[in-house]
């Protein structure tokens, strides 16, 4: 049996809502979570990521914001190994995800952006940084994303049946466990649900979809978003917060501005349910294990059960802590990248070869 190593994975979202970290332990067969944790996204450099993504920007800004997130994802990672006492000399390395500003997989010229130096961050932890992992995926012609249904496959894949894993973050994607690996982005996930509530309730979230169950579908509302192209498209693909957006949903609503806003919060749970659940149901699968942030909206769960013709479960049936799959996941393509071992996802994202992915920092 392969070397067990410990590995530090981070993962900051699409929804901004934290910044997760997770130390597990790993080797060829097993990834393992021993210690977790979530920090709190600084509400002020939050509004600077989302100000960036929605209009024209400056190259000093992008350089000053990739320094400040590298120093909070460096000043997570640090608080993190003070409260679990962990020994950083027996750290391997840590896997950082990056801060996604833009992803356009399919332009003239595809590219995709994540910022958080991780110059800052090996310097300032001292441990070796892996990062910028999805643009080796592009250089070959893939999508660069969503790279989750690798590690999904390294953790489920000895289950029987016709598994999918449905991870909902700020935007949703879907892996088939088949014997050639399938996975894409649905659409959004839970980013248009914490926009509204955000901007209408000052609040985070919708906690259990408390304030979405208080409301009642507009159907045309929900066909009018529902007919955005993106719904319709094959995958491979992806998508991210440069498409799902305030300005995405203020396209729609001067045609429905006398809907209330609990109504329109509703139509966005909707929207996320059946956007997920249509995908599913041309599929064979007969169980779908739930993971990320949506899987603890209560109300979201419940429509999904009732759209999805196969079981729909949370992925703490199989011991993997959902909150914590996606750094999870990040430590583990660290683990695989020190060990220079491709990762198998061109089935997925459509890319020519499968490759080596991540850059290795300090």
């Amino acid at each position: 049996m392969s070397i067990k190593e410990l590995y530090i994975g981070v993962m900051s979202g699409t929804s901004l809502d934290g910044i997760d970290v997770a130390l597990c332990e790993i080797n060829a067969s097993s990834c393992k979570l021993l210690a977790s944790a979530e920090y709190p996204f600084d509400a002020r450099l939050k509004s600077e990521v989302l100000n960036v993504i929605a209009r024209e920007t400056t190259l000093r800004e992008i350089g000053v914001l990739d320094n400040k997130l590298g120093r909070l994802f460096a000043d997570a990672v640090n608080a993190f190994i003070a409260d679990n006492q962990i020994d950083k000399n027996g750290v391997k390395a840590i896997g950082l995800h990056g801060q996604t500003l833009w992803h356009e997989p399919d332009g003239e010229r595809p590219f995709t952006t994540q910022l958080g130096d991780a110059n800052v961050v090996a310097a300032s932890t001292n441990i070796k940084t892996v990062a910028d992992f999805r643009r080796m995926d592009m250089a070959f012609g893939g999508q660069g994303a969503p790279f989750a249904p690798a590690f999904h496959q390294f953790l489920f894949s000895k289950l029987e049946g016709h598994v999918a894993v449905v991870n909902i973050g700020g935007m949703a994607n879907i892996t088939l466990l088949e014997e050639s690996l399938k996975g894409w982005d649905s659409g959004c996930g839970n980013v248009m649900l914490d926009m509204w509530i955000s901007k209408t309730r000052g609040k985070a979230y919708d906690k259990d979809g408390e304030f979405a169950r208080s409301g009642a579908i507009d159907h045309d509302l929900l066909e009018r978003m529902l007919d955005d192209d993106y719904f319709k498209k094959l995958p491979p693909k992806s998508t991210g917060r440069e498409r799902f957006n305030e300005t995405w949903l203020a396209k729609f609503l001067p045609i429905f501005n006398a809907i209330k806003d609990e109504d329109i919060q509703r139509t966005l749970l909707e929207l996320t349910a059946r956007s997920i659940a249509w995908d599913l149901n041309q599929t064979q699968t007969t169980e779908a294990i739930v993971c990320g942030g949506g899987s603890k909206n209560v109300f979201l769960m419940k429509r999904l059960d009732e759209l999805c013709e196969c079981d729909v479960v949370v992925s703490e049936k199989y011991g993997v802590e959902s909150d914590f799959l996606e750094a999870m996941a990040f430590a583990w393509l660290a683990y695989k990248r020190l060990h220079e071992e491709v990762v198998k996802l061109s089935s997925v994202t459509g890319a020519k070869k499968d490759s080596l992915l991540g850059g290795i920092y300090g």
